[in-house]
């Protein structure tokens, strides 16, 4: 297929979701809840010239929520794209999303919804890069860098000491830990932690939305002089508008979030609110990179910081990279550095971090696949519809 071939004359002859689960010797925790396996649903597409794009669905939660996140896709959304032309990316991201509506009103499911049409959109945006014979990045947008810096994270705070020297020796400049779980305790290892830091890294920290507010403006106010590169979820996503403007104007900490937000119109009012200085979506949990290449674009506008929050395999991170390099700014790529399986298993090895810095996986498209014969141990469901099936 030439690079001039247009997405518009694309045509799908498969849909396949294929389920993985990692059991986990070490369960990872947050303040709301703990994972005891690592889930991944990746999406995979073909096209009529045999040409494959790769995607991956948010399934951390519910701990049963991956396999019907994957028979989602298959009866609701493959019916709707397969055996005819369609069109590029954006448009059939805002078709899916409208057809959809009826049945999210209807079943009262708009965020797995929302998430099984992000890894699609993900999955199409890699098949019309590798049909153009360019990488991701370059549709999104011409002038994409090829690298990004990165940051380690899902750093748990009673772990953070020893991780932090780990990651640190694994090229990461920049650290988030995790907090909410006994404010005193992690309010004495974070500042230690910040003492540690040597020339040129930045600690944040992430409460997962573990604080009242009055816990959060205590937090702000004993770490203000730490120099935090930003607080996240630092309070529950709907308190009011009033308490998080507080928050933002209590310290210079910046706070951050958009991992638990969906919809444009939800991020350009928060975006136009100012109380967050980053913005977090995650792109295989809402929007994909047709609805994070927007907001990402309204938050630079804006002035804000766009990091994009990810934490899931290896195609759902080397995608996110993709977007982060394409939209330009200063924003950093969210790489959990937990032992997971699911996001190593890919071909070539990536990522690689080098004084921080992450560069796009060289090759068409994402510029990755699974590997699939080491996820195969893994697998507990594949779905499939099409001819090819």
């Amino acid at each position: 297929m030439s690079k001039a071939s247009s997405a518009g004359s694309c045509v799908i002859r498969s849909v396949q979701a294929h389920v993985f689960r990692v059991p986990l010797e070490k369960p990872v925790s947050t303040s709301f809840g703990t994972m005891r396996d690592r889930p991944a649903v990746l999406v995979r597409l073909e096209d009529d010239a045999g040409l494959v794009g790769w995607g991956e669905i948010w399934c951390n939660w519910p701990a049963c929520g991956a396999e019907h996140r994957a028979r989602l896709l298959i009866s609701d959304i493959a019916p709707r794209v397969l055996g005819r032309p369609l069109p590029e990316p954006a448009d059939l991201w805002k078709e899916l999303t409208a057809a959809t509506h009826i049945l999210v009103l209807q079943t009262g499911e708009a965020g797995p919804y929302a998430q099984v049409i992000a890894g699609f959109d993900m999955a199409y945006w890699d098949l019309v890069a590798r049909r153009r014979g360019v990488p991701l990045s370059a549709p999104l947008s011409p002038d994409a860098a090829g690298a990004v810096r990165a940051y380690a994270s899902g750093i748990h705070i009673r772990d953070a000491e020893a991780v932090v020297a780990q990651s640190r020796a694994a090229g990461y400049r920049d650290f988030k830990v995790k907090v909410g779980f006994d404010f005193d305790h992690d309010l004495a290892m974070i500042r230690a932690l910040a003492g540690s830091l040597q020339p040129g890294e930045t600690l944040h920290a992430d409460a997962n939305q573990a604080f009242t507010p009055d816990a959060a403006r205590a937090f702000l106010l004993a770490t203000a002089d730490l120099g935090l590169g930003w607080l996240e979820e630092p309070v529950r996503v709907d308190t009011g508008p009033a308490i998080w403007g507080e928050l933002a104007r209590l310290t210079a900490t910046p706070l951050a979030g958009g991992e638990n937000m969906a919809g444009l119109r939800a991020f350009r009012s928060v975006i136009g609110a100012g109380h967050l200085s980053v913005i977090q979506p995650d792109a295989a949990k809402w929007g994909g990179p047709t609805g994070c290449r927007a907001v990402a674009r309204a938050a630079i506008a804006a002035g804000r910081r766009y990091c994009p929050h990810f934490l899931g395999a290896g195609i759902g991170l080397a995608a996110s990279a993709h977007i982060l390099a394409a939209v330009g700014g200063d924003g950093l790529l969210e790489i959990d550095v937990n032992p997971n399986p699911l996001r190593d298993a890919v071909v070539p090895a990536w990522p690689v971090v080098d004084k921080g810095v992450v560069g796009l996986p060289d090759g068409t498209g994402i510029g990755i696949v699974p590997d699939m014969d080491r996820l195969e141990p893994f697998r507990t469901l594949r779905l499939a519809s099409g001819p090819s099936i």
